[in-house]
């Protein structure tokens, strides 16, 4: 038996369909490209804008194209908020919400012997226990892993449905984290990067100040499986997917910047650059304490690197706000700026706001804030220009002869090569390179 995955949105979601895949593969299937004939195929969904609900349904369609007889599964955010819709699209034969990943081998199984349509979506309310999927072992790329540590989220940003499409809070134990960590490293991996619905939870409703208002001196939240991940022996390196500054402030930062193994780089999202905007978000923090995080980060290492989402057109989003947004971008120096336009979601209070933004005006910032984003990678590489940096090579392209691989701070480098054979010995090492100045997504550099 043949079996398939497409899956959209988040790395979270990746994570969780090689884990299904594992699954599947314990139980006799063979894995096979998206675009091959396969008995099943499996579309683990996003539902964070309109559009990833229209490819969510391009690619349950398309998918059933390839085998008009195949069993086609639907699981992810989308079949979770929408599973009525989800289920209407023709050629749907089970739909599986965000907590149901870990039963799907049994759901189509049972669909095979007795031919009936299935729908498995338990209400949010019920969207509290971890989910617990095995150790993921086996992962596409042979150098860097991810690894969950956390489900859910509790914040209800205004814009944001994942908080109904994952549930409540939960964090993954720490010793299966660090069990899976082990087997990884051992396997060869030599980046593990945590990632989750929203990282910076992790274990953090669980924190009480004392009496004087102090936070324990020991690693809590995110900071413990990140001590306890250092304590592995072996030449690795450890990468946050992401932290929000909605959780954490500069205080916790500074706290993460004494371990070694772990990347100088974040994906801190700051959704905007305006305090009212902000505010309106219902983000718990305004410009300047984002900012203070950002120089918390660069007085420690003026190279840190930084990476952002940012959302043009909410809702009462006036010119004003959204140069503030430009602005910030500017002054960050991010090495790369996510830039999404303001997507109407069900059951957020954004969806019922005033002041919507014309879809043109949401246009035309997009395209000058991706501008501003461009110019804003520039300045954070012709500042990196001239360091030596630590590069994990990851890919040959050899049509370019050269050899790619990401710094600590996570600029994407291009090194040029003479041998193949000899740049194929290299793949999933550190090596020391030089970087000289901006290529394309990233530098060049060469090998010292």
């Amino acid at each position: 038996m043949k079996i398939a995955f497409h899956t959209l949105g988040c790395k979270v979601n990746q994570y969780e369909s090689e884990a299904i895949a594992a699954a599947f593969e314990q139980q006799g299937y063979t894995v096979v490209d998206e675009r091959e004939f396969a008995d099943v195929y499996v579309i683990n969904t996003c539902t964070v804008t309109a559009v990833a609900d229209k490819k969510s349904r391009q690619y349950i369609r398309r998918m059933k194209k390839v085998n008009p007889d195949s069993v086609v599964v639907v699981t992810g955010c989308y079949a979770q908020i929408s599973p009525e819709e989800v289920s209407a699209v023709d050629g749907v034969d089970i739909v599986a919400g965000t907590n149901e990943k870990s039963h799907l081998t049994d759901y189509v199984a049972e669909f095979q012997e007795n031919g009936m349509r299935q729908l498995h979506v338990k209400g949010y309310e019920e969207l509290d226990a971890y989910d617990e999927t095995g150790l993921v072992v086996n992962t596409e790329n042979r150098t860097r892993a991810y690894i969950k540590i956390q489900e859910g989220c509790n914040r209800f940003c205004s814009y944001c449905v994942i908080p109904y499409a994952r549930g409540k809070v939960r964090s993954r134990g720490l010793s299966e984290i660090v069990a899976e960590a082990e087997k990884l490293i051992a396997g060869g991996y030599r980046e593990i990067v945590l990632t989750g619905i929203n990282t910076a939870l992790y274990e953090m409703e669980q924190i009480r100040p004392d009496e004087a208002g102090n936070l324990p001196e020991e690693p809590y939240g995110v900071e413990k499986v990140i001590a306890a991940l250092s304590e592995i022996p072996g030449d690795f390196r450890i990468r946050l997917s992401s932290l929000e500054p909605a959780v954490v402030n500069a205080d916790y930062v500074k706290r993460l910047l004494k371990y070694d193994k772990l990347c100088h780089h974040l994906h801190l999202s700051a959704q905007s650059g305006s305090s009212q905007v902000l505010e309106a978000m219902n983000r718990p923090y305004d410009r300047d304490a984002y900012l203070e995080i950002v120089s918390t980060l660069r007085e420690e290492d003026p190279y840190y690197g930084l990476s952002t989402d940012i959302i043009v057109g909410f809702p009462g989003e006036k010119e004003a706000d959204f140069e503030d947004s430009c602005s910030l971008v500017e002054e960050c120096a991010f090495c790369k700026t996510h830039i999404f336009k303001y997507s109407k979601r069900p059951f957020t209070k954004a969806a019922s706001m005033k002041g919507h933004v014309a879809p043109q005006v949401k246009n035309r910032r997009s395209d000058k804030l991706h501008e501003v984003g461009k110019k804003s990678a520039e300045a954070f590489f012709a500042a990196n220009a001239g360091r030596t940096e630590r590069v994990l090579l990851e890919e040959i392209l050899e049509e370019q002869r050269m050899i790619t691989g990401y710094t600590g701070n996570y600029i994407k480098v291009y090194v040029p090569y003479e041998d193949l054979e000899a740049a194929k010995g290299m793949l999933n090492q550190f090596v020391s390179v030089e970087l000289s100045a901006a290529y394309r997504d990233g530098m060049r550099g060469r090998m010292v």
